[in-house]
């Protein structure tokens, strides 16, 4: 007995000076990060070669970065909570449903319909969140980074009052492989390097020779594309730039931005290249575009989107409002008509005044599951009449009656 007695007492004493050990870890811990008077650098070691400007700079911004990440994690962990208990209320409920049991097949589509509308939410939740993150990372584009791994190709469209409706007979396997016998382009024939940033659009100046893009790092390059000699770099821009387009019959240039506005470029006069600034939006503009004549169309993440007259652009001839943001949009440029890609996976369709023509399907047979991130209309082509692609990695060809469409109206 005295000898388990001295054993125990030597365990506790042991026990409790592992304890006060840890515990005097945390307090010191603690310690250093509330001694606010001394320098980042000072904590973080004195082995580095930086300036102390530099690596205090370094520091500041790696510390944002990561208490994006942090609130990116809970939001997770919430959204991941709503989801079980979504899931678990969903098998409650499918135990007995009219006097018999769900098959396993329909509770999983059920719940899969389900959840697809909080997959949506922590994706829009995620976009917000890491857009100061993009600012620090320069990562890949929001909009622009979408692959386009298949092309989806769909029947006849039937205009109806709100919704443009689809047939699915025509549908593809989206799941098939694709033809190894497509050519493969591996050398350019231009190079066009002068950006330090990510270019995130580009476009044909009229005539062809010229093109304009737009990047990261703040700027607009003008280009020849015979020789790859850069001929302006049009800056002002206070971030990073979204969007470029140039007029279809004039030497003119639009670039939108993330600083809530957008610029017109002017090189009608080889004397002279002015600029306009156009202050029309709350939020980041995510692109302008021309139409035949003298209008403006941009469009922006506060959720508008806003017609100019070239002529006087004090302030918009009409104002779309909408419940979602707007991605990259495209003009029907024989009918003026306004495709909208929104963030919801909606595709909208407008007229210039500000009339809504029509709604695209947006489920899971006949449209986008995912955010919708670009429109291009070609209205030459006999099947297809307008692209939509989003980050669901697929292009979708639609076949919009346009006649009819305006004929309703």
């Amino acid at each position: 007995m005295p000898t388990e007695s001295g054993s125990c007492s030597t365990a506790r004493q042991a026990k409790q000076k592992r304890k006060s050990h840890s515990l005097s870890i945390r307090r010191t811990n603690s310690s250093e990060q509330e001694r606010t008077g001394l320098p980042r650098d000072m904590l973080e070691g004195q082995d580095s070669k930086l300036p102390s400007s530099v690596r205090s700079t370094l520091l500041e911004l790696f510390g944002q970065i990561e208490r994006e990440f942090e609130n990116l994690y809970i939001e997770n962990l919430e959204l991941r909570r709503e989801i079980e208990t979504l899931n678990e209320r969903l098998a409650a409920e499918g135990q007995v449903i009219d006097g018999t049991e769900l098959s396993k097949g329909q509770l999983k589509t059920k719940a899969s319909h389900s959840t697809s509308q909080l997959s949506q939410k922590l994706k829009t939740t995620y976009k917000a969140s890491t857009s100061k993150i993009t600012q620090l990372c320069c990562g890949a584009s929001r909009q622009g980074g979408a692959s386009l791994s298949t092309l989806a190709m769909w029947g006849q469209q039937i205009c109806g009052e709100d919704e443009v409706e689809c047939s699915d007979k025509d549908e593809p396997d989206v799941d098939g492989d694709v033809s190894s016998d497509c050519p493969t382009i591996r050398v350019p024939l231009t190079s066009l390097k002068s950006h330090q940033g990510v270019v995130i659009a580009a476009d044909w100046l009229v005539g062809g020779k010229q093109a304009v893009t737009a990047s990261w790092d703040r700027t607009a390059n003008l280009y020849d594309v015979e020789t790859a000699e850069l001929v302006h770099s049009l800056t002002g821009h206070d971030q990073e730039l979204t969007h470029c387009c140039t007029h279809p019959t004039q030497r003119l240039v639009v670039t939108s931005s993330r600083d809530t506005t957008f610029r017109l470029w002017d090189f009608r006069d080889p004397s002279i290249h002015s600029v306009n600034v156009f202050q029309g939006h709350t939020d980041t503009v995510t692109s302008a575009v021309f139409t035949v004549g003298d209008n403006v169309v941009s469009g922006s993440d506060d959720r508008t989107v806003k017609v100019w007259d070239l002529k006087n652009m004090r302030s918009p001839i009409a104002t779309i409002r909408t419940d979602s943001a707007i991605n990259r949009i495209n003009v029907c440029v024989g009918q003026k008509i306004i495709a909208l890609p929104h963030d919801n996976r909606q595709v909208r369709l407008f007229d210039m005044s500000g009339v809504r023509l029509a709604r695209l399907p947006r489920s899971s047979r006949q449209g986008h599951r995912r955010m919708v991130c670009c429109s291009a209309w070609s209205e030459d082509h006999p099947t297809c009449n307008l692209f939509t692609c989003g980050f669901d990695r697929q292009a979708i060809g639609w076949n919009i009656n346009i006649p009819a469409l305006l004929q309703e109206k």
